[in-house]
Parts: structure tokens; sequence; C-alpha cells
């Protein structure tokens, strides 16, 4: 570990910054840089295609290439000689402006950032730092996650399970058929991740597209800007204040959490699973339990996601809530709390690092399961009452209930009342026959509907 690493205050950037590497990339500062200067040099590029602003000349192939390098190869050296400049600027767009004229000849100085407010170019660099994290890095993990649950489902189609609603035990299940479940909420939210579009503005100080038409008034300027926000992967806005609203970033930080709630409902099963020794998990050699207790094998990698999991949310609920919420025409909140963006997601693409590894190392204990089940023979209850309702047996329900209700209950106890049963010997042989174990219904086939 960095010397960086340990004075760092934000675990993320500290204890944790090996495994949110791939994540600096997207979200860092030098990052944030990056982007900047990528949507300043494209529209620069932009312009110069522009027939009618003949005072500046369009670019060569050439120069276009050499332009794209200045983003494409930033390097930290750049990204040093932008904050030295920000120093003296105290605004950090204008350093980008400022770093590009230093690269650039003299002549091309006056359509760097050309009739552009700094929200120009920030809501889009946001925005689409935001879109390639989470296509690049956080949903290919998520993917992995919902890959790793869907092998384990059908792996366990077929091992049966005692179920408890509110605690208490139920009609059985399998183990594969409830990590379907998650599988399958998951896909709801991954699909509409894989489909969210991220809206972009480009109309200046208040949206007018003031400044520019000024200029040039002949210019079509919501055509230009249309086609500057598509090219560089965003869909565009074209009615707002000086800002983009966010409510397009809102939903997607919607969808995170949505991820963030299902995950977390996943980890606290299987840490129920595991205190209940149905799950065990395999011992890995070196490490330690607890420093006082030798024998602990805790489920920290599901208890450590579950925490990132509601750093995250947290974070998220309050970007999503406060960002669509400027004042007028323009406040400065959204610029400290947007840069948190970064810090939300990481927290989440932490809690699937975490539930990888988590996974990875657990494994059925059968015989606690068939235990558990062959413990609660109650649970046929309902199967015996709702027959007897078939029948037509209007107490069928009450009958169970006398049987049953806080007793316990074995298969003798079972067998002996459907035996006494006035109902045909088919169904009475079909209730003769089910056990615990058997009484799944069609939780196989619903794991393979995945």
């Amino acid at each position: 570990m960095s010397n960086h690493q340990i004075n760092s205050i934000s675990p993320l950037d500290g204890r944790y910054k090996n495994s949110l590497e791939p994540l600096s990339e997207y979200f860092s500062e030098k990052a944030l840089m990056q982007y900047r200067l990528m949507v300043e040099v494209e529209y620069l590029i932009a312009l110069g295609k522009e027939k009618q602003i003949k005072e500046l000349q369009s670019f060569s192939e050439k120069q276009k290439i050499n332009l794209r390098k200045l983003y494409k190869n930033f390097n930290d050296e750049d990204a040093t000689k932008i904050k030295k400049i920000e120093k003296t600027t105290k605004h950090d767009v204008k350093a980008i402006e400022y770093l590009l004229q230093s690269k650039l000849p003299k002549k091309n100085h006056p359509w760097i950032h050309f009739a552009l407010t700094s929200e120009d170019i920030n809501n889009l660099s946001y925005s689409l730092m935001w879109k390639d994290g989470i296509k690049n890095v956080y949903l290919p993990c998520l993917l992995k996650v919902r890959k790793s649950l869907k092998s384990l489902a059908k792996k366990y189609k077929r091992v049966s399970m005692l179920s408890l609603t509110h605690g208490q035990a139920a009609t059985p299940t399998t183990f594969g058929k409830e990590l379907a479940v998650f599988v399958a909420r998951l896909d709801r939210q991954i699909d509409q991740i894989k489909a969210h579009k991220l809206l972009g503005k480009f109309g200046g100080a208040t949206g007018t597209w003031s400044a520019q038409v000024a200029a040039y008034p002949t210019v079509n300027w919501v055509s230009f800007s249309t086609k500057f926000i598509r090219a560089i992967g965003l869909s565009p806005n074209m009615i707002t204040t000086q800002i983009e609203p966010h409510d397009s970033v809102s939903e997607s930080f919607h969808q995170i959490i949505r991820v963030n709630s299902i995950l977390t409902d996943l980890c606290r099963d299987l840490w129920s699973y595991i205190g209940r020794n149905i799950l065990v998990q395999k011992r890995i050699a070196g490490e330690v339990g607890s420093s006082t207790m030798p024998h602990k094998i805790n489920p920290i990698q599901f208890e450590n996601a579950e925490g990132n999991m509601g750093l995250s949310n947290a974070l998220l609920i309050h970007l999503s809530t406060k960002l669509p919420i400027s004042r007028m025409q323009r406040d400065l909140t959204d610029s400290t709390t947007l840069r948190n963006q970064g810090v939300a997601l990481g927290h989440s693409y932490l809690a699937l690092i975490n539930i990888l590894n988590g996974l990875s190392r657990i494994n059925l204990n059968k015989s606690k399961i068939n235990s558990e089940l062959n413990e609660h023979w109650e649970v046929i209850a309902e199967a015996v009452q709702t027959i007897l309702r078939k029948n037509g047996k209007a107490d069928a329900y009450e009958q169970l209930k006398a049987l049953t209700r806080g007793k316990k209950i074995n298969q003798k106890l079972i067998s002996e009342f459907v035996s006494e049963l006035a109902i045909p010997i088919e169904d009475k042989e079909t209730l003769l026959s089910l056990t615990p174990e058997s009484y799944i219904g069609i939780a196989p086939q619903l794991a393979e509907m995945l």
C-alpha cells in the first residue's frame, strides 16, 4: 500500500484503491479534465466544419488527428499544468481553455470555448463519464454477478430446502429457484441500464444560444448542437436553462439504486442461510475470522457488500433528488454534488466485487438442509387442506389448523391423518407420497426459465 493510500481520507482511494482502479479512468480529477478537454477539442473541430463560420478554417484530417491527440494522450503532466493554471484562474473549466491555448496556434485561440458557458462543457463531460463508467466497468461486473447467480441457480435447481416466511417454517422451495428470483429481478434492471439514454445541452449561458446567434445569426444552432451532442454519444436536450436539468442522469442513478436494493436483499438472504448452516463457506488458508474465536468463518464479503451498497444508495438518493433542483437559471450546488457520482458508483462496484468473491466460496450443506426439512412435516398441511378443498370440504383449513398450528408434527402424524380422510384414493396416494423434500411444485422448472 502506497503512502497516498494509507493517508487517504476516503477508503475508496485508500484501503480499496487497488480494487477500484478501473473506475479511476472515468471518475478521477484527471479523468474529468480529460473529458472536458475532449468536449472542447471536438467542439473546435465541429466549428471548423460549419461553412457559415468563414473566419475559422476547417481542419485537415492530419490536424484533426493531432487535435484529438491532446485528449487521447492526456497525461499526469497535462493534468498538473491545468491544476497550476487553476490556482490563478480559480476556475477549473477556464484552466482547460488556457491549456488548450498553450498547445494551439494563436489564430485558433478565439475559437476555443467560443460562445459557451462552463456548463456546456461540464454537463456533457459528467454524463459521458457516467455513461462510460457504467458501460465499461460497472455493467460488466454486474453481468458477472448475474452469470454466477444463474450458474448456481441451474446447479441447485432441484435441491430442496425449507422456506421461512415471517421467520417461520413454510412451503419448501429449492435453493436454485430462490437464486433464480434474484437473476430475474436483476435482468429487468440490466435491460433498463443498457437502454437508458443520457441527455446533454449545449445552449450557452441561459440555454438560448444568445451569444452564438449574436455572432452568427444565420447558423442553425439548434441543428448544430443536436448533431454535436449526438456525435459524442449523448441525446440532445434543447430546452434548458444554463444547466441540463439532470433528470436523465437521476433516472440512471435510480437504476443503480434498484440494483443495490436487489443485491442487498440477496446478501441478507445468503447471510441468513449461512447463519442457518445450510450454506457453508470454503476455508482459506491463513484467513482469520475472529481475533479471539479461532473457529469462525464470517460472511464478510456479503456484509461488506451490504454496507457499501447502503453508502452508495445514500449518495445516489441525494444526487438524484438534489441535482434536478436549481435556483432560477443556475446555482452552483450541483457542481460540488455531481463530483461525487464516481464515489457513489465506487461503493456499488466494490459491493459487486465482494458479492462475486462471496459467491465463489459458498457450498450447500445438504445434510443440514435435509434435517431442517425432516423437522418440519407441518409444511405438508398446505397440500392436505388444498386437496380437501378440492373435494368440497368446507372446513379443510380449520381441520389442518387444529392438527398442526403450534404443534410438533412428524411424518407419522401426517400419514395417520391422511389415511383417515374420506377422499378419492388417487388424492390420498398423492398426499401420502408427499414429503417436505418433494413438496416443491415446479421450482426446478422456474429456475430453467432464466
